[in-house]
């Protein structure tokens, strides 16, 4: 909806709030600690106060980031007042205060909910804010695009690759580099499991975690979304399916999230563990020797994997005065000089080359994920915008019922299509 259209807007935030789900971030910064502030900061126009809200509730006054925020507050010559939600709260809490004409000046917000704000009309385009965003690598910044206009800037981005053991594959004599496609990543596991070992852990968990950590795999196939059931798109499921059945992937990962999964790996028993850029730090102290390579596509190459990360975006304003400031407490956040100190923070990767060349810079094990960011694809992208929960509900509810051998890989992702097609008519 744009912007101006209050009326038509008015209906729109209402189905997007009864619509709006809860765990899409299905690898943002987790939340370990209490909001930060309140909300409530005047919005009467001219005001000196500019409200900033954000996804990560971890982060106290004391903290980098908050302190990042206060900066560019008074770079811009205002007071920021901050409030930190988890991310599951706050989709709705910027639908109601949308509703209620109260939207924050700034709002930052998990990348899959950028396109649910936008169709509901609670988002300004880079257009009309004249955010910059010519920098920003295309395909992180699609993840934030509906009908070929964007509605923020990504403040960072995360994924997925593979962890491995360097030990576990040692005693079975693999070579990681040696692991390049499908084919080749199999006969690894064969020879782990054959060598008394474990081969590999993931999250398929019927929730959006599931679908999430599925993704690399199905695109990695080159199916896409909007054909569940190609012949690519059932491989995938299968590949899966085979793991379990060989005893290559436990039972677990059924039920796994993607934290009980890198528990899993963190036992020092399996060969590979699926997981993300955020889990850097627990690698460091499994206590044993580990390597990163990027999740192979079917016939070679680097598979896409899903974009984690938040997007900064400016809220629609009764005053549309205001966007000035708002647009240089945005352009403070995300510029050259700042990314790197927040996305370090944040533990993501930056959104633009320049950045990105200094992380790898800073430290080499970064490469791999950045490699493997700008392989990466936002869920929301190819214009599916708010189709992309539609589609994957049914998706993961596929993977489960092929993975608990109740149902063929073949016969899941043809009902998972038939209700995907229904549900985005």
């Amino acid at each position: 909806m744009r912007p101006g259209s209050s009326g038509r807007r008015a209906a729109g935030l209402g189905a997007a709030l009864l619509a709006a789900t809860a765990g899409l971030a299905a690898c943002s910064s987790p939340s370990d600690g209490p909001a930060a502030s309140s909300a409530g900061a005047s919005q009467a126009a001219g005001g000196g106060t500019y409200t900033i809200w954000d996804p990560y509730p971890q982060y106290d006054k004391t903290s980098d980031w908050v302190k990042l925020l206060d900066t560019c507050g008074t770079q811009a010559g205002v007071k920021v007042e901050r409030t930190g939600y988890d991310t599951s709260d706050l989709t709705n809490k910027a639908l109601l205060a949308a509703q209620q004409g109260n939207s924050p000046d700034v709002l930052i917000v998990d990348n899959p909910v950028v396109s649910t704000l936008a169709e509901a009309g609670v988002l300004t385009t880079t257009e009309e804010n004249k955010l910059d965003v010519s920098s920003i690598a295309p395909n992180l910044l699609a993840a934030g695009q509906l009908g070929g206009k964007a509605y923020g800037v990504p403040i960072g981005a995360n994924t997925l690759a593979l962890y491995y053991n360097k030990d576990v594959l040692k005693k079975a004599g693999v070579d990681a580099a040696a692991v390049k496609d499908w084919a080749s990543l199999t006969a690894a596991l064969e020879k782990v499991k054959a060598a008394g070992k474990k081969g590999i852990t993931f999250s398929a968990i019927g929730t959006e975690e599931g679908s999430f950590q599925f993704l690399p795999w199905f695109w990695g196939s080159g199916a896409n979304l909007t054909k569940l059931d190609s012949p690519e798109g059932v491989s995938a499921v299968a590949l899966w399916a085979d793991w379990l059945k060989k005893g290559y992937a436990p039972n677990s990962v059924i039920n796994n999230t993607q934290t009980t999964s890198w528990q899993e790996f963190a036992t020092g028993d399996f060969a590979f563990g699926e997981n993300g850029t955020w889990q850097l730090a627990n690698a460091k102290k499994t206590g044993f020797d580990y390597g990163i390579i990027p999740i192979p596509g079917k016939d070679g190459g680097t598979a896409p994997a899903p974009t984690g990360g938040e997007f900064v975006s400016i809220p629609v304003q009764s005053d549309t005065a205001r966007y000035a400031t708002s647009q240089k407490l945005v352009s403070c956040l995300t510029s050259t000089d700042n990314s790197l100190a927040t996305t370090t923070t944040l533990s993501y990767i930056a959104p633009t080359e320049a950045v990105q060349a200094k992380q790898v810079e800073q430290n080499a094990e970064l490469k791999v994920w950045v490699e493997a960011v700008k392989a990466a694809k936002g869920r929301t992208s190819d214009n599916l915008g708010t189709k992309y929960p539609k589609i994957s509900e049914p998706m993961w509810g596929a993977v489960q019922a092929a993975l608990s051998g109740s149902t063929a890989p073949q016969e899941a992702m043809t009902a998972a299509q038939a209700a995907a097609a229904s549900a985005t008519q």
